[in-house]
């Protein structure tokens, strides 16, 4: 099989794309290397194709899908920063890429996998969140939930390529996906206290550090994707993917500090130091993962003690 990945120099694209060059496929990427990054896909140089080029290239994204199998479609702009600092790039990218992406794989009809996330359920607090709930959503104008805006939009349109096409579509919600090769800067917040703490400097909490959140290992994502992206029953479908051991970023912050061996302090920042007017932040957000358990037998392995040390080891190279 051939696989194209969009956003495949990416975090998670980089390691889906390790792992089907270790089952023997050939994959190729395309990649803008905005946040993507070639150092990301050292291990597997040589054995794939990488094409610096934008997702909204319709030309380009014709061409890649026509010599692929199947299409994995993770390009995005991503990450709270650059979401809140550059909603009309963000909003283009993930409106416009996306049905950009789907126009060409109907085209010439191949199964694609849609990224999606679980910014999708918005102001819901219910716990935990499954994929049925419904979404409620803040303010259009608030650049805030942009992201959330344009994902459920790219979720409704390959879902209805599906009904009215029977373009083969598949979708994943990811939940803080963490692990080696991400970064932190773009609003990460594992990644963040990691490198911090590596360096004893303080380790920065917004807001009052009672939020709480789950943290799903790189690995066990991946596992879940190839799980999805191989069975017929996830055609259609849609499946949260995500750790659902919950924790407060107060209480990550002093594990990370314990587990580094770090003299970092812990500093309490008010969102509005942190963010531009008119943030605002859920409390909590966990998944339900028995979908995905119950259809495909998926469910997480590693803990966030190894997540931690997992990503400590990397930025320590």
């Amino acid at each position: 099989m051939k696989y194209l990945i969009t956003g495949g120099a990416g975090f998670i694209g980089s390691h889906l794309a390790e792992s089907l060059i270790a089952r023997g496929n050939q994959v190729i990427i395309l990649d803008n290397l905005s946040t993507g990054s070639v150092k990301n896909l050292e291990k597997i140089k040589g054995k794939i194709e990488l094409n610096n080029g934008e997702i909204l290239d319709q030309d380009l994204v014709s061409k890649l899908v026509a010599e692929s199998d199947y299409v994995v479609h993770l390009a995005a702009a991503l990450g709270v920063f650059n979401i809140v600092n550059k909603p009309l790039e963000s909003l283009k990218t993930n409106l416009q890429g996306s049905e950009v992406v789907l126009e060409a794989c109907d085209k010439y009809r191949k199964p694609v996998l849609i990224a999606s996330t679980s910014e999708i359920y918005g102001k819901n607090d219910k716990v935990p969140l499954n994929e049925e709930d419904d979404r409620i959503i803040g303010h259009p104008l608030k650049s805030r939930w942009s992201y959330s805006e344009a994902k459920a939009v790219d979720e409704s349109l390959a879902y209805f390529y599906y009904l009215e096409n029977k373009l083969p579509i598949r979708i994943v919600r990811f939940f803080n996906t963490v692990g080696p090769r991400q970064v932190g800067h773009y609003g990460m917040v594992v990644p963040r206290f990691v490198g911090a703490a590596l360096k004893n400097e303080p380790l920065s909490v917004y807001g009052s550090g009672n939020q709480i959140r789950c943290f799903c290992h790189i690995d066990d994502a991946v596992r879940a994707l190839l799980l999805v992206m191989d069975s017929d029953k996830a055609i259609g479908e849609v499946f949260n993917v995500g750790n659902n051991q919950q924790i407060s970023i107060l209480e990550l912050a002093k594990k990370v500090i314990e587990i580094t061996g770090s003299t970092s302090t812990i500093e309490k920042i008010a969102y509005e130091k942190a963010y531009p007017e008119g943030f605002e932040d859920m409390q909590r957000r966990v998944p339900d993962i028995s979908k995905i358990n119950q259809v495909l037998g998926w469910s997480p392995e590693i803990n966030l003690d190894q997540i931690i040390k997992d990503i400590a080891a990397f930025n320590s190279k």
